[in-house]
């Protein structure tokens, strides 16, 4: 059996770079880029291709899988007896490795298994328990240091209303209590310490058990490594397992029991603090079980719809129909309404409200010179948010409006509302500076995203925005010429810049799969499209391109029946397309 190259399976982690990742279809002469993967063959290939390679009566039977569940390959390696001969099978009874002539002439009867088989099963543990580390282990032991300092918290505050409490009867008895309080002080503070030092070991424990996670993960990476994959085939299963999390216990505090006052038992009087004999208790480890061990995106954890569960992207996109758009020149923003009423701006200050026939609704007149920026969104109310100049004003459903923010003297470029938890997301930038502020239903400032950790700036002109149904927040910045998405925290998990140097970004939304849809516009014309992403940002496909008359497109969103609208900046024209089946 020959041995392809290998190609490394994806990471885990948020990566910067991981929304650059392109792989091109292998077929010759093909520069598509891949979406499929061929076992047999341990061939990437387009989707042409890949009905190609069924309609072959050789390969029509051939397990073709999408990339990413691809079977993974293990480099190859000569045999030492034979070197004509690939190593690819591992003798069961010897544990050595085995070409195909070492097979038939030293081990005949004996069980061989196929490495590659080996392979891709120790690749896939591997991720599993970098997966289980990262969502369990790690996790679990973080929230006990949080409860160990929970812990010393109150030993501190037990301990220093103890402390009151001697005082207090110490005034009551100042003449006869001088010494023994200070005894009794002394021994608080001997407790104190005593706890506080088991507290700091267990610690210290746990911090040991961080950096052992950290170590492993690094090793089990290792494996993954081309250059150790034969190390990780025989390396016994049990070294790829991660050691349980050291026990340890709650601290049992002291109690105290006042005394009575006489002078002949002083002593008793101020009572003395007690060490329980009760046994300590274990700190509660949540069981491994309930981390989930499956390599599948972050999402909200909630139970997927039956018609999410149904849908996948459809092998061609297929025009349901465009309309025109009174009162607007152009379509360079769309937002989705209720009812499937649409919102839609040109570059000529008119912002129109149509009805799911096209029939004009309402219309506003901004006071601004129009821009083709995504500056109004509708609430999950069904509130239209827009910028007015400087500020940014609410239209209720009653047609009420309102003054919502004010900025400062920062210029507002793109909004966005949040349908996960109607926050509101307002690109910004002033005096060179850009950044994207979260701000509540009610107004209230929550977040500033700005600048990376290493304090390197993140946005320069970020003129759309969207959210995906992680709760990562989509921007296409056409000063950066990428689209920047950052998780819920502000941390960057990457920026798509389509490998190409002429790409502008503009209008992005995302789907009920959690796909990124951007639109490239390019002011020649020469190449226009929608790309289609990935969550984690790897591409996808052009979903649109000039070769089905798109001209031009600038804003996109998809309606509650996953129909895909697309407007343009040079006609108010409305296509919407259907591409989920």
């Amino acid at each position: 059996m020959a041995l392809s190259k290998p190609i490394a399976p994806e990471s885990l982690h948020d990566a910067p770079d991981i929304g650059q990742h392109y792989v091109e279809c292998a077929t010759e002469n093909c520069n598509k880029n891949c979406q499929y993967y061929c076992n047999p063959c341990h061939r990437p290939m387009c989707e042409q291709c890949r009905e190609e390679h069924f309609k072959n009566q050789a390969t029509k039977n051939h397990e073709v899988v999408q990339y990413r569940q691809r079977t993974y390959q293990i480099p190859v390696e000569k045999c030492k007896d034979h070197p004509t001969k690939d190593i690819d099978m591992l003798c069961e009874e010897c544990q050595v490795l085995l070409c195909s002539k070492c097979a038939t002439a030293n081990h005949r009867g004996h069980i061989l298994t196929d490495l590659e088989a080996i392979y891709s099963e120790r690749c896939k543990r591997c991720l599993e328990e970098i997966y289980k580390i990262h969502k369990y282990f790690l996790p679990t032991t973080q929230n006990l240091q949080k409860e160990i300092k929970e812990d010393t918290t109150e030993i501190k505050i037990v301990l220093k209303d103890m402390r009151k409490i001697m005082k207090t009867e110490a005034e009551t008895l100042k003449s006869l209590v001088d010494e023994m309080l200070s005894k009794n002080l002394e021994e608080a503070d001997k407790v104190e310490e005593s706890l506080i030092e088991l507290l700091q070991s267990q610690d210290k424990t746990y911090s040991g058990y961080t950096s052992y996670l950290n170590d492993f993960i690094k090793e089990l990476h290792g494996y993954l490594s081309p250059n150790d994959s034969l190390k990780l085939i025989i390396i016994a299963a049990k070294n790829l397992e991660t050691q349980p999390i050291p026990d340890t216990s709650k601290p049992v505090l002291p109690i105290f029991t006042a005394g009575q006052y006489s002078k002949e038992v002083v002593a008793k009087l101020l009572g003395n603090i007690q060490i329980s004999n009760k046994k300590p208790e274990n700190r509660n480890i949540k069981p491994k079980d309930v981390a989930s061990i499956q390599l599948k995106p972050t999402v909200k954890q909630t139970k997927p719809s039956a018609e999410k569960q149904k849908l996948i992207l459809s092998s061609s996109v297929t025009k349901i129909r465009e309309f025109r758009v009174p009162a607007v020149g152009s379509a360079c923003h769309l937002s989705m309404g209720k009812s499937g009423r649409l919102w839609v701006s040109d570059l000529w200050a008119n912002l129109a409200e149509i009805d799911i026939e096209g029939n004009l609704l309402q219309k506003i007149r901004i006071s601004f010179l129009g821009d083709k920026n995504g500056y109004h969104t509708v609430t999950r109310g069904g509130d239209l948010v827009y910028k007015d100049s400087k500020s940014i004003r609410r239209v209720t459903t009653d047609n009420k409006v309102t003054e919502f923010l004010t900025l400062g003297g920062w210029k507002p470029l793109s909004i966005h509302a949040s349908l996960i938890n109607g926050d509101i997301l307002v690109g910004m930038k002033k005096n060179g500076k850009a950044k994207i502020t979260r701000y509540r239903e009610t107004g209230k400032e929550i977040q500033n995203i700005q600048r990376e950790t290493d304090g390197q700036k993140l946005y320069r002109y970020p003129h759309y925005i969207t959210e995906n149904i992680n709760g990562d927040i989509c921007t296409s910045d056409i000063g950066k010429r990428a689209v920047v998405v950052v998780n819920k925290s502000g941390k960057r998990t990457f920026s798509y810049t389509a490998q190409n140097t002429e790409f502008h970004p503009d209008g992005i939304c995302t789907d009920v799969l959690g796909h990124i849809l951007v639109c490239d516009y390019d002011k020649c014309a020469l190449f226009t499209s929608v790309h289609l992403l990935y969550q984690d940002g790897q591409f996808l496909c052009y979903i649109l391109t000039k070769e089905q008359s798109v001209q031009n497109p600038t804003s996109v969103c998809v309606d509650d029946e996953n129909n895909l609208y697309v407007g343009h900046r040079d006609t108010n024209i409305v296509t919407v397309y259907k591409y989920l089946q």
